[in-house]
């Protein structure tokens, strides 16, 4: 007998009649004689609701409290998903997060999992039950309620199948699978039939909003079969699977697309050791993430350093910096929003010359300036403005001609 665990996230959840179709399809699962274990998400729109709740109350909520209000959406869904299962025949058992056991660290709003207990879990595997889990939260070693972040159901989902060991896990949400691009922003873009663990995880940090960035790391890291599915349709969706060389032919898998990113600029501190270690330590420790960084010697001999970072991390991350200033005795700071970050993502970048010169090319040609660049071995990152963002994805998607069948080749 195989164990498959399924995870469905807020639009599969949203109605009575939605809840009910999802019912059916995991019943569909136990008949055919595999051990189910349900992760769930809240209803759509339903954080969303309680985070503009708290922000009536508070213009800063309290951590703690924020996570004890927010993790409610879920103990919602998973209560009516168990109730629909059992109207169909099979028997459901619904858990919370601290139910289960699944041990966080004490970060509020973006806590780590650290352990999953699975005892309760087989236990009622043992008993033919259907084990309904809360997505997206967990418990400190205090017994406090704590969140992962948003989309945290997903890392939810594939920590509890490492846990579990399970055979498959199965990501269900309102697309069918991952595509080359967002299908509203490229019309052309294809979906995949599988993709590398690697592009996957360097398509979930830069935007794409399939996966949450945790549970590709978790699915990598711990050998979890991983697919994304439509829980509307019976498509067979994407196979997240490890590299092999038929990916590697093309040059570029997918283009992604991060809104909402603004750049912080630090003029005149000091141009020696430790500065920078300073100043991207302090910001760290606010559990803020940078991405790209560009620094140079000024003609007064000090140094000037940019950054980019989320703009809903703008604020933290502009005040630690202005500590930081403080303490080197000079500098200045100036902050700029509204910008987005275009990547171009893929592991055959490794093995082909000029991709960088033919996504700069691409931009070029639609007269999109680059603000700062990013690489790594397997991606290209552009910050640009944000209102020529679009214009600069469908740009490197037809460069590419990724929404063309495979090739063994891509570029002009």
């Amino acid at each position: 007998m195989t164990l498959i665990v399924q995870k469905y996230g807020g639009t599969s959840v949203a109605s009575a009649e939605r809840l009910k179709n999802v019912a059916r399809r995991i019943c569909r699962t136990k008949d055919q004689g595999h051990d189910v274990v349900v992760v769930a998400s809240a209803a759509a729109g339903t954080t969303d609701k309680l985070i503009a709740m708290a922000h009536e109350i508070s213009s800063d909520p309290h951590g703690r409290e924020y996570d004890m209000l927010v993790s409610t959406g879920e103990q919602i869904s998973v209560a009516l998903l168990a109730m629909a299962i059992d109207e169909l025949g099979n028997k459901a058992v619904s858990m919370t997060g601290y139910q289960v056991g699944i041990l966080t660290d004490s970060t509020h709003t973006k806590a780590r999992i650290i352990d999953i207990s699975t005892d309760r879990i087989l236990e009622q595997l043992k008993k033919a039950h259907i084990v309904v889990i809360a997505g997206f939260q967990g418990v400190d070693i205090n017994g406090n309620i704590t969140t992962l972040g948003r989309g945290g159901s997903d890392a939810s989902a594939v920590a509890v199948a490492a846990a579990l060991k399970a055979d498959l896990c199965e990501i269900y949400t309102d697309v069918d699978g991952v595509y080359t691009a967002d299908p509203r922003i490229v019309p052309s873009a294809r979906k995949l039939d599988k993709i590398s663990a690697d592009d996957m995880l360097e398509l979930a940090g830069l935007g794409a909003k399939v996966l949450q960035l945790r549970s590709v790391e978790f699915a990598r890291k711990y050998n979890v079969p991983l697919a994304v599915r439509s829980s509307f349709t019976e498509a067979p969706g994407t196979v997240i699977v490890q590299e092999n060389a038929e990916m590697e032919k093309a040059r570029i898998t997918g283009v992604a697309l991060s809104k909402d990113q603004a750049r912080i600029s630090i003029f005149n501190v000091p141009n020696k050791p430790g500065v920078a270690a300073k100043i991207f330590g302090a910001i760290a420790k606010a559990n803020i993430d940078v991405d790209m960084i560009v620094e140079a010697q000024n003609q007064q001999g000090g140094s000037d350093k940019s950054f980019s970072v989320s703009r809903q991390d703008l604020k933290k991350a502009e005040q630690a910096v202005e500590e930081v200033i403080k303490e080197l005795g000079g500098g200045s700071v100036a902050v700029e929003e509204g910008f987005a970050k275009v990547s171009a993502v893929g592991i055959g970048m490794r093995g082909h010359a000029g991709v960088a010169a033919q996504v700069f090319e691409a931009l070029a040609s639609k007269n999109v300036n680059i603000e700062m660049i990013s690489t790594s071995e397997i991606r290209i990152s552009c910050l640009v403005k944000e209102e020529v963002a679009e214009e600069a994805v469908r740009a490197i998607h037809d460069s590419f001609k990724l929404g063309e069948a495979p090739q063994t080749d891509q570029g002009k």
